[in-house]
């Protein structure tokens, strides 16, 4: 009998730009924080069971505050643990390394806690709306793995992801006709500018104009179980060859991946689309926007005042 798809959080990065423990940060009437909004959307979905992944030196002020809300939560919630010393044997942690090691390897920590599910990916502190759950959902219950892997990603349109206040990093995806992903490039430093959004890869010295409609990942992702072998077979590579050139801030991200299983034709993604607009706090700065656009949907009737009551 197969599994019901699993919902897996990743809560574990201490959004540096942000300033704070933003997962954990209020922005609904009752105290929640978008975590909460997440899974009330996840449950009004389908999803039964969320893993969310912490790091010990967060635990404390994560389960005294969003932890003890969850209790009210009607969905079964899982905890593992994304730290750095959790790698392979005979690999150790630079002396520099103080960041996770990327968002393959959190997924890689939660596998125990998947135990063979389907399940779907997202960020602690990015909204991403109910349509977005309601797709991936359906997609995971209703697909399995063929002669390819058979995966699935939420796809945004740029120019409703970005911020004013400052750089963000996206996936930026190319498709085909048929909504399938060609491939996925990270790139850590877009911005908007009078006239358009770009992006560059040498601290400003050049940059390169990126169309607002253009397809990006925020992070939201769909996989069979196979994800999880994929990522412990290649994550052992990663120690070995991008480590050494950039100790401190080297990550293995999920794009990354994803864009090697598609380049060895071993998997299919699919992307969905959502028509809700994208919320996050990349900055301090950005939380009113969020708070504000929370508060009018809360007033439309899409969310109750307070969501675990």
């Amino acid at each position: 009998m197969n599994k019901k798809p699993v919902l897996v959080v990743m809560a574990a990065g201490m959004g540096s730009r942000y300033g704070g423990l933003k997962q954990i940060d209020p922005v609904g009437s009752c105290g929640e924080a978008i975590l909460d909004y997440s899974l009330f959307d996840a449950h009004e979905a389908g999803f039964e069971t969320a893993v969310i992944i912490i790091k010990e030196a967060i635990k404390k002020d994560f389960m005294d505050t969003v932890g003890k809300r969850l209790e009210a939560c009607p969905m079964e919630i899982r905890y593992a643990y994304q730290e750095l010393d959790k790698i392979p044997e005979g690999f150790t942690v630079p002396a520099e390394r103080t960041k996770p090691w990327g968002t393959s390897h959190a997924v890689f920590c939660a596998l125990d806690a998947i135990d063979g599910a389907p399940f779907a990916v997202i960020n602690a502190d990015d909204y991403y709306g109910k349509s977005a759950f309601k797709v991936i959902y359906e997609f995971l219950a209703n697909n399995q793995d063929t002669d390819k892997y058979n995966y699935c990603m939420v796809g945004y349109e740029l120019g409703k992801t970005v911020t004013e206040n400052g750089s963000v990093a996206r996936g930026i995806c190319q498709t085909d006709e048929n909504n399938y992903l060609v491939n996925v490039v990270e790139r850590t430093k877009i911005e908007q500018y009078e006239g358009g959004i770009h992006f560059t890869e040498d601290d400003g010295a050049t940059w390169t104009d990126v169309a607002a409609e253009t397809p990006v990942s925020m992070n939201m992702w769909g996989f069979t179980p196979s994800f999880l072998n994929e990522i412990g077979a290649t994550f052992p590579q990663f120690l070995q060859v991008d480590v050494p050139k950039n100790p401190a801030k080297a990550e293995f991200f999920l794009p990354r991946t994803v864009s090697e299983l598609l380049e060895a034709n071993k998997a299919t993604v699919k992307v969905l689309r959502s028509a809700d607009k994208w919320y996050g706090v990349t900055y301090a700065a950005d939380k009113p926007v969020v708070v504000a656009a929370l508060k009018e949907m809360a007033e439309q009737g899409l969310y109750p005042d307070g969501l675990w009551k």
